[in-house]
């Protein structure tokens, strides 16, 4: 089991590809460990949870042994960034169909207001360390 958390991203989503750069300036100390949903270690990571990462969420944790997707995932990192992006957390009260909806939403609409990218993002060589291919 992988002592780091692993967030799986949508390596061609402009907004997924931010998302990932926003938390790694939050991530102080270099807690999360990151891998797009287009890489071999997705499919291999994420086949025991029964997930498809082609066809999957563009968003998941990997955090001790567990899967937590859409909106879950994403309130469980705010919950350990650097900041006041861990009261966010709080959300976590509002029923998950209507935190999911919201995701959704936001989801099937992502490329269009965000755009897409003809390959996956390339970290820095000094992030590589924190990225799993």
């Amino acid at each position: 089991m992988n002592e780091h958390p692993v967030i799986f991203f949508d390596g061609f989503c402009n907004l997924c590809n931010g998302a990932v750069q926003f938390v790694i300036k939050r991530d102080t100390q270099s807690l999360f460990r990151f891998a797009s949903l287009q890489s071999d270690y997705a499919a291999t990571a994420l086949k025991q949870f029964d997930i498809e990462p082609a066809q999957g969420d563009s968003f998941v944790l990997l955090e001790n042994g567990k899967v937590y997707q859409r909106s879950t995932a994403a309130l469980r990192v705010a919950k350990k960034l650097k900041g006041l992006w861990p009261l966010l957390y709080g959300f976590i009260i509002v029923p998950r169909f209507i935190r999911d909806g919201v995701y959704n939403f936001i989801a099937r609409n992502r490329y269009k207001w965000f755009g897409r990218q003809e390959s996956c993002w390339v970290p820095t060589p000094e992030l590589k360390q924190r990225f799993l291919a």
